[in-house]
């Protein structure tokens, strides 16, 4: 019943940390609430950084309405657009992404039930529509398995998801609908979907820096901030884990981790997870190791250079694709054992496809900026000291220690 460019907005799958709902906007762009000083960062993004970050698609309009149903749903209107940004919206493509939510069917996984999910069941309770909101916090998930049905009724392959993005989609909904009419317009940030282009995204969402409170946060949420990077590794080594999801192939899911997880690891238990998310349940991915090292070490020359600068609270997306090339699968060079991990390893010449990308800048902060009058001089320390530490543990993963 919508005109035909708008676009029914749906929670990204593969969001694996944050509180922000990350939306779908369509197969190469994702979008979230603005928020200016995000905004302002990316208008004055340094040239150096871009490679760093997603490509910065423009502002579009969105709106809380319910359905003929009665269900909740985001609608953006690319048509009511409040900036241009250049071309990169086909409104002619964008019936595509209009998807008709009651079509789908989501199953629970092998050991559970079959259940058909309607939209409707996004307005329910989390743990109405997941199965169990408890899952978010367990040390080892292998979380929901939708089985999405196209318009002809066929099953693609079937793939296991992430919750986390659903249950920060869940809380946006309550919160938007609890605050404003249906009539009222949201802007929203356009912006580079940075996984679309892996098959099975393998992704580490880690908060970076010794210092996560922006400049404009409260006495109250300030001293929040600093007892959660005292009793994290943000604080010994300026970097936490907040969200993973790992493509496992000798089950077809994906293991999930969440921030909570994160929060209460010790350096050794960070040292252990960054060697889990290397492991595909059957072998450390250790050719890897290399391309993801040679990129974190380009960032931070960047970040060393960016005076002024101070990223509170953003985080580092490291992306891989969980599906192998042929040549990876060869036989395995040898069989070492890690601790706490069933994998061996294997060996590459061929580097495959990583990614490195700085996300969230709510509170990032810069001479020059708008929102934010409070300046720094020189480079961001403790973010340098967070990538430092991992470059440093992954270099020792690499070496067997």
């Amino acid at each position: 019943s919508e005109s035909r460019s708008s676009v029914l907005l749906e929670p990204f799958i593969h969001q694996v940390g944050g509180h922000m709902s990350m939306m779908k906007y369509d197969e190469h762009t994702v979008c979230k609430p603005l928020v200016s000083q995000e905004l302002s960062f990316y208008q004055s993004l340094p040239l150096a950084m871009r490679q760093f970050t997603p490509q910065y698609k423009g502002i579009v309009s969105v709106h809380l309405k319910k359905d003929s149903l009665g269900n909740l749903i985001l609608i953006a209107s690319p048509s009511l657009q409040t900036e241009s940004c250049g071309g990169c919206l086909d409104n002619s493509s964008s019936d595509s992404s209009v998807r008709i939510w009651h079509r789908h069917k989501w199953a629970t996984g092998p050991e559970l039930p079959l259940v058909k999910w309607s939209h409707s069941q996004l307005t329910k309770t989390f743990k109405d529509s997941c199965p169990g909101k408890m899952l978010l916090r367990t040390d080892l998930q292998y979380c929901t398995d939708p089985l999405l049905e196209d318009a002809n009724g066929n099953k693609p392959e079937r793939k296991s998801h992430n919750p986390w993005g659903l249950h920060c989609h869940r809380q946006h909904l309550n919160r938007m609908s609890s605050k404003h009419n249906e009539n009222k317009l949201h802007q929203f940030l356009l912006l580079e979907n940075v996984v679309s282009k892996y098959n099975y995204p393998c992704i580490l969402d880690l908060k970076m820096g010794t210092r996560q409170h922006g400049d404009d946060a409260s006495e109250e949420k300030k001293a929040r901030h600093i007892k959660k990077c005292e009793q994290s590794t943000s604080a010994s080594l300026g970097v936490r884990i907040c969200g993973m999801q790992v493509y496992q192939a000798d089950t077809g899911h994906f293991l999930c981790k969440d921030k909570y997880y994160g929060r209460k690891l010790s350096v050794e238990g960070f040292r252990q997870t960054l060697q889990q998310f290397l492991c595909n349940g059957n072998h450390l991915r250790t050719d890897l190791l290399e391309p993801i090292i040679l990129r974190l070490k380009a960032l931070l020359s960047v970040i060393r250079k960016q005076s002024s600068y101070r990223f509170y609270s953003s985080s580092l997306l490291i992306i891989y694709d969980g599906q192998e090339h042929k040549e990876n699968t060869a036989a395995l060079d040898n069989h070492l054992h890690f601790q706490n991990t069933n994998c061996t390893t294997s060996h590459s010449t061929n580097h495959s496809r990583v990614d490195v990308r700085m996300i969230d800048f709510a509170h990032t902060t810069f001479k020059g900026s708008k929102s934010n009058p409070t300046t720094y001089d020189g480079p961001d320390h403790g973010y340098i000291f967070g990538l430092e530490n991992l470059i440093k543990i992954l270099q020792n993963i690499s070496e067997g220690k």
